[in-house]
């Protein structure tokens, strides 16, 4: 028979192992409080391997007033005097030569970029709310725009090149030369999307912004860079410093009274090419560079950088509103017809009319042909 105390032992041991177990449990959360105490209450903690955020107020204060001052003023000329590019073209049905078409086609260029313009600056200032498709829709518009007006600018200065250094071969195929310059205008638009197709796949809203780009450290940002600095800059340079030269060349070896303002006027063109677009793609190209590397860590570095880009992309993109100045109102016979358009509209008197047009189509006689002027770019 089972004793008193047979049953007693296990429950003893028992209750034994429950007292040390619960022991030892008040004793690893008095450890483990202590522990996380220790943590919090440490004042020496080495916080150096946490990144720093960059501060970028000074960046938006910047592009508050600048962007909107800025391009506001580029879309609102550049609208204008592309429209009446535009405009006078269809008015006198002038499309007969070459640079006619290329200057039309230029001008169509530059209009749907000043259209962009308020869509960068509400970009650059603000969070983007206009959606994934306006979104990509801007990218696309601009670098369509974009390619397409420097590759133009490349036909232009070639179209010239020949109508003036080769203007024997130029004369043999003139009837030929309007029909040429419609099919590579088409080509050119069709060359100019086909470049703009990483903008139309990668385009997306990233923290609030309408960019390509997932951060300033993305490879792809390197890829895109580096094809536009190339083929939007590098090789458009290459071909009117060619073709400017040689025409520079051949005018320098005529005996006319018209060489020295045909030889201002190819200056003027390429001044304002270079002092437009080198600020920018210097800028691109060391941007493109520190992509390249993995970024900078330099906030001051970073921020002056950004100042740097913002302002000579405006300056860049004063094109827009600078070519029809120099490419088309320059010419004789276009400033005698957009003249003639504002006089038709009722924006200017029959006076005015004449007293701009008389003298000057007198002194202008003698070059003035079918071209924009015999030497005009």
């Amino acid at each position: 028979m089972t004793s008193v105390n047979d049953l007693q032992s296990p429950l003893v041991a028992v209750l034994i192992w429950l007292l040390n177990f619960e022991s030892c449990l008040s004793h690893y959360e008095e450890n483990s409080t202590t522990n996380y105490d220790d943590i919090y209450n440490d004042s020496t903690v080495d916080y150096s391997d946490f990144p720093e955020v960059c501060g970028k107020d000074s960046n938006r204060q910047f592009r508050l007033w600048f962007m909107s001052t800025f391009y506001s003023i580029i879309c609102i000329l550049g609208l204008a005097g592309n429209l009446l590019v535009i405009l006078t073209f269809f008015y006198f049905k002038r499309l007969k030569t070459m640079t006619d078409v290329y200057l039309l086609n230029l001008s169509f260029a530059d209009f749907l970029f000043a259209l962009t313009l308020p869509f960068w600056a509400a970009n650059s200032m603000a969070e983007w709310v206009l959606g994934l498709a306006v979104c990509k829709f801007m990218h696309t518009i601009y670098k369509v725009s974009f390619y397409s007006s420097m590759f133009l600018l490349c036909f232009i200065s070639v179209d010239r090149y020949f109508a003036i250094s080769k203007a024997v071969s130029a004369h043999r195929h003139r009837s030929q030369a309007v029909f040429f310059s419609k099919v590579s205008s088409a080509i050119i638009w069709v060359m100019a999307l086909i470049f703009s197709i990483p903008e139309m796949s990668y385009t997306t809203i990233n923290n609030n912004t309408c960019t390509p780009y997932s951060s300033n450290t993305d490879q792809l940002r390197v890829t895109i860079q580096t094809s536009q600095i190339v083929l939007a800059f590098a090789l458009p340079l290459l071909v009117m410093t060619f073709c400017y030269s040689s025409i520079i060349q051949t005018l320098c070896q005529a005996r006319n009274f018209e060489r020295n303002k045909a030889i201002k006027v190819i200056l003027a063109v390429v001044a304002v090419f270079l002092l437009c677009q080198v600020p920018y793609n210097l800028v691109l190209f060391w941007t493109t560079v520190v992509t390249a590397k993995g970024g900078t860590k330099d906030c001051n570095y970073d921020n002056r950088l950004l100042y740097a880009t913002d302002v000579t992309q405006s300056v860049a993109f004063l094109r827009c509103c600078l070519n029809p100045f120099v490419y088309a109102f320059i010419g004789v016979k276009f400033r005698h017809d957009l003249l003639k358009l504002l006089k038709d509209f009722g924006c200017m008197s029959q006076e005015r009319f004449y007293r701009y047009t008389c003298g000057r189509r007198r002194s202008s006689a003698a070059t003035d042909t079918e071209t924009t002027t015999t030497f005009s770019p």
